[in-house]
């Protein structure tokens, strides 16, 4: 069984001080949420605040992006080392904001999804197409290439910690959401890629997680699909009650 994980992208909200306020309102609402595990990803200066607000409870912290070395003269970035060292313990990698607005290529996401292999983070590697590749029927020549980029030189023994979240770009802060059925057979191409390159097995174990607008009336739906297990909460996950509405809903599938 794949224990559903249910994710928050803060992006580029909440200062230390929102971000302890929401932890305040939202934990005693999950306090006993052991039906899918539960993680939020916080901005970077709020990171350290959050891990220390969530130790010894149901919820874990990661970080949204890292550098793929551990130090160098790289104004502005966050080595896996600096990670570990506040005892973070997940990233984000590959989201299509970084990859759209800091121009992060898929050969980056691979570095990093190495960085992350051998620091024993665990990382959520995001996938997606735009809706010009959908309408033109490309979808799964995107889903393919992109997963076949991200585990270059990945070994299958290296995969039991590896989760991948489908974000399609279109649905991402739109209001538009893929229909079940087009998330479950994105997934499903994706489960089919990532056999290709590690093996039945890992494919199987595997995690993959729905972005794109995911709210607290339509994760149920989204979550009764077999191939979907979990979601990637970017808007609605800014608010503790909504967000603790989709934890809620995602296990009533």
């Amino acid at each position: 069984m794949r224990k559903p994980l249910i994710a928050a992208n803060w992006k580029m909200y909440k200062t230390p001080k929102e971000s302890l306020a929401f932890l305040n309102e939202f934990l005693p609402l999950v306090k006993d949420h052991t039906a899918s595990e539960i993680a939020i990803f916080p901005t970077m200066s709020s990171l350290g605040y959050v891990i220390e607000a969530t130790k010894g409870t149901n919820v874990t912290a990661g970080a949204q992006t890292m550098h793929w070395l551990n130090e160098g003269p790289y104004t502005g970035q966050t080595s896996p080392t600096m990670l570990e060292s506040i005892d973070c313990t997940r990233v984000l990698l590959g989201h299509s904001e970084r990859r759209i607005y800091a121009h992060e290529t898929d050969d980056m996401v691979n570095l990093k999804l190495k960085a992350a292999l051998d620091h024993d983070l665990i990382p959520v590697v995001c996938v997606g197409e735009t809706l010009d590749k959908r309408q033109s029927g490309l979808t799964e020549a995107v889903l393919r290439w992109q997963i076949a980029c991200a585990l270059n030189g990945i070994k299958g023994a290296s995969c039991g910690n590896v989760v991948i979240a489908y974000e399609p770009v279109w649905a991402i802060g739109t209001g538009s959401v893929a229909t079940p059925e087009q998330a479950n057979e994105a997934h499903a191409i994706i489960r089919r890629e990532v056999a290709t390159h590690l093996g039945l097995p890992c494919a199987s174990g595997m995690r993959i997680l729905y972005g794109g607008s995911v709210k607290p009336d339509n994760v149920a739906s989204l979550m009764s699909q077999p191939e979907i297990d979990g979601a990637l909460v970017g808007g609605a996950s800014l608010q503790a009650r909504s967000f603790a509405e989709i934890i809620h809903n995602s296990t009533t599938a």
